[in-house]
């Protein structure tokens, strides 16, 4: 099987999760295996879609591409409910995102040399970190990306492509989803999994996921959110703490559109997390902690968290940053960023 080999380069970084870094010699990092990123299915898709003039019927796309397919796909296909005969409606209902997605297969190699550095980050400050393949194929239009602890990372690409509103830099969009998606697959199964999670469940999964992926590639993936929220904290917050014992998870989670943004959840989640780290004297035993979370509740308390809650630095995407924020060297952990700022 084909796919881009990410070699996670042994020594190329040294972290540090407790304080500013520091630019003296470091012993070298461990080598570490890093995962595949799989991206057959793409171009099995495209031929199938191109043979058939842009309009691939509902059997030839669950023959000829899911049942033909990597086992990424089919795992893809199979927890996202996708099918032939859904992705024929999705190309029928918006056939412009299919057209475009190729544009997004061209930036994967510098995203496969950027993932380089967040996963080596990743295994820096969490050792026990699992690298599973990456599967990057073609979708029903939803979801951008999934990640969990039992069937990895999958990528929807011409789902992702079509977000512009999370990040207008494609290349950025994709590594900070990607990281996003891993640290999912770090999360304990018992809440990561859950059937029925209630919204402060589901919202310490994503905020968690966003955490990681800022202290590990170096932005959140949601980083529009900034500005929505921007000024609001306590009115938003105020209405989450009502929420959080609630199974309807749809006036937080998983409600955004290019039209109204939402997934409010993601982002109370990320500060109720970033409260915990803040709190905490061990970075790295905190870091381990946050991605071993089993009882939501217990976590929320031992944070500190409270509505409105401020920070020293406001959630940013990292090109926002003053510079240098992330060196070759080294990842500065949000402490150390909160500092840099009030200078």
């Amino acid at each position: 099987m084909t796919g881009i080999r990410v070699a996670v380069i042994a020594g190329a970084m040294a972290i540090s999760v407790v304080g500013a870094c520091s630019t003296a010699t470091r012993g070298a990092a461990p080598d570490i295996e890093g995962p595949t990123i799989q991206i057959e299915d793409v171009a099995l898709f495209y031929r199938i879609y191109d043979a058939a003039g842009g309009h691939p019927s509902a059997e030839q796309l669950q023959r000829d591409y899911i049942d033909a397919g990597t086992e990424g796909l089919r795992t893809f296909a199979r927890v996202r409910n996708t099918t032939g005969a859904r992705i024929w409606e999705a190309i029928a209902n918006r056939p412009e995102i299919y057209a475009d997605a190729r544009r997004c297969a061209d930036v994967l190699p510098r995203v496969r040399r950027r993932l380089d550095v967040a996963l080596h980050n990743l295994h820096e400050v969490y050792p026990a970190a699992n690298f599973p393949p990456v599967t990057i194929a073609v979708g029903r239009g939803r979801p951008v990306g999934v990640g969990s602890p039992t069937t990895g990372v999958q990528i929807g690409l011409e789902a992702l492509c079509a977000t512009d509103f999370l990040n207008p830099n494609v290349e950025d969009r994709f590594v900070y989803v990607i990281a996003h998606e891993f640290a999912h697959v770090q999360q304990a199964p018992e809440l990561a999994d859950g059937e029925t999670p209630t919204v402060l469940e589901a919202s310490l999964m994503e905020g968690a996921a966003e955490f990681i992926g800022e202290i590990t590639a170096g932005s959140v993936a949601y980083s529009h959110l900034g500005a929505v929220t921007a000024g609001r904290e306590l009115e938003i917050e105020t209405a989450f703490a009502e929420a959080i014992e609630s199974t309807d998870l749809s006036a937080w989670l998983y409600n955004t559109t290019a039209d109204a943004p939402g997934d409010l959840g993601y982002w109370v989640g990320y500060r109720i997390v970033r409260s915990y780290y803040e709190h905490a004297a061990d970075k790295r035993r905190a870091v381990r902690e946050i991605l071993q979370m089993t009882d939501a509740r217990a976590f929320l308390v031992a944070s500190r968290w409270r509505p409105g809650i401020e920070f020293d630095y406001a959630w940013r995407p990292m090109s926002s940053w003053p510079s240098p924020p992330m060196i070759s060297s080294c990842v500065i952990a949000p402490s150390a960023i909160s500092a840099s700022l009030s200078t």
